[in-house]
């Protein structure tokens, strides 16, 4: 089966990536296209072969699994605040008015308080650095802490969280050899605590394995049954997710 023509076949299964076979062309080389879906296009020349393809494949995993991972990460149009009065910001789920004040003393321009974002008016111009610096600020804490929980859960008794700016991904976790840590995007404050847990789990569980792979979500499952439905909320409201950018009011 693997000298058989690869455009005999409709898909092609290479451990747990299964590939669709687009129609032949006159192409000379073999190409993976990662569709925005997530589901996976291979196209070949009509000289391809099974065998050479799966060779291919096989060379490009950790590619496709790079690829399939961006998938999981902040997508959608740009969402755009202005730093005027009455603005909304979220975090940890819920949105906040902004207000602009003259009442903010101290270090920090920004602060919570009364059920609204207090901003210090002469800040208003540098806003957006303002506020992800409180969200970077504030979550470092709460992550912390909120952590704690699921690594003990996966076996490790201390994971260090940093909020960075990841550009277009919630999360990123790397095994390292000494104390553990993992990335999360300053954004995720903005989300349910129960998603943030989701993307808490998933990057946990790159530190076990690093790929996309059956066992990467085995272990997701061990440690957060039912996962899927947060996976797809996630999908859904990360499109809605300030990311930084602003407009002129």
């Amino acid at each position: 089966m693997t000298s058989a023509a690869l455009h005999d076949v409709s898909s092609l299964v290479v451990g747990d990536l299964e590939l669709q076979v687009d129609p032949p062309s006159d192409r000379k080389t073999i190409e993976i296209v990662v569709e925005r879906d997530a589901s996976l296009l291979l196209k070949a020349p009509p000289t391809a072969t099974v065998e050479r393809a799966t060779k291919f494949v096989k060379s490009k995993r950790s590619w496709v699994y790079r690829k399939l991972a961006e998938k999981d990460a902040l997508t959608g149009p740009a969402v755009v605040k202005q730093f005027v009065e009455g603005e909304g910001f979220a975090y940890l789920g819920r949105s906040y008015r902004l207000t602009l004040t003259t009442e903010v003393a101290g270090p920090t321009a920004v602060r919570l308080e009364r059920g609204r974002f207090h901003l210090r008016a002469t800040d208003a111009v540098n806003g957006a650095t303002a506020m992800r610096r409180w969200y970077t600020d504030v979550g470092s804490q709460w992550l912390r802490r909120r952590v704690r929980p699921w690594a003990t859960r996966m076996g490790e008794d201390d994971v260090g969280v940093e909020v960075r700016d990841l550009g277009y991904r919630w999360g990123s976790a790397r095994l390292t050899a000494g104390p553990q840590h993992i990335n999360l995007h300053w954004a995720t404050l903005q989300l349910p605590p129960s998603l943030i847990d989701y993307v808490l789990v998933h990057e946990l569980a790159h530190l076990r394995e690093t790929n996309h792979s059956p066992e990467f979500w085995a272990i997701v499952a061990h440690l957060m049954p039912g996962y899927e439905t947060h996976k797809t909320t996630l999908a859904a409201i990360g499109k809605h997710i300030w990311l930084g950018s602003v407009t002129e009011a």
